[in-house]
């Protein structure tokens, strides 16, 4: 009988461990597949300069908008409480397409650049430590910035940016921002230490990107577009308690 006793005890401690996965000092990393859909919107080109005369005007019926674009991400969660945690959320960089708009539709993909967006939230788990499924709410600070900008149509380059004048480049630069996160998802436990969420999380993102264009003859055009991306980023992830 006393073996009998002992499984049962060994049996109740692994049922009250499975029962508060998520609980008070938990700690879960996720690994999971980020989907970023931007609903973008481009004020028109504006050229700021020829030559270093200022020339400040804009060109009508101009635009561009930002593709969809698909990455790994990370997040690290920290339960403070039962229901009360922090998350650090990050991933690999997605590299975004940009599209014209307008007169500059024709063109097609005009450019390129890859998106860092790492985020810290603060969020809140519905129902006890112990329930399979938790919704939650979260909100938090994103700060995002941008590398390997690039002109990636030739047609593009010599014609708009250049003037009509074969043989130009251009350098692009955009604004980094720190923009608030709202976030709305729910995790299932499927063991006690195994975790599938789902999480959407909106980011009210704006930037402007910087053009200097250098032609042939070595005269400088200066110009930018204002870019708004509000994306809407969700996060289908698997997590591991330890």
């Amino acid at each position: 009988m006393a073996y009998k006793k002992a499984l049962a005890a060994a049996a109740g401690m692994i049922l009250a461990t499975a029962a508060h996965a998520q609980a008070a000092g938990s700690n879960i990393v996720s690994l999971g597949w980020f989907r970023v859909m931007p609903n973008s919107s481009s004020d028109p080109l504006f050229v700021n300069s020829v030559g270093g005369a200022p020339v400040n005007q804009s060109v009508p019926n101009t635009g561009a908008k930002i593709k969809e674009a698909d990455t790994v991400g990370l997040a690290f969660t920290h339960f403070f409480t039962d229901n009360v945690a922090v998350e650090l959320v990050g991933g690999l960089p997605p590299r975004h397409k940009i599209e014209g708009t307008g007169s500059f539709s024709g063109y097609g993909e005009i450019g390129s650049a890859k998106q860092w967006s790492p985020a810290v939230l603060a969020k809140w788990y519905f129902f006890s430590a112990d329930s399979k499924f938790r919704p939650y709410v979260g909100a938090g600070l994103n700060y995002t910035w941008f590398s390997d900008e690039k002109i990636t149509s030739s047609a593009f380059q010599n014609q708009v940016l250049g003037r009509g004048t074969p043989g130009s480049k251009s350098n692009v630069t955009t604004d980094s921002s720190l923009n608030p996160v709202l976030n709305v998802g729910a995790t299932y436990a499927i063991t006690k230490d195994w975790f599938v969420g789902l999480s959407v999380s909106y980011l009210p993102l704006k930037t402007t990107a910087k053009i200097d264009t250098t032609l042939i003859n070595g005269v400088h055009i200066q110009s930018e577009a204002k870019i708004k991306i509000n994306p809407v980023v969700t996060f289908l992830n698997v997590g591991y308690r330890f």
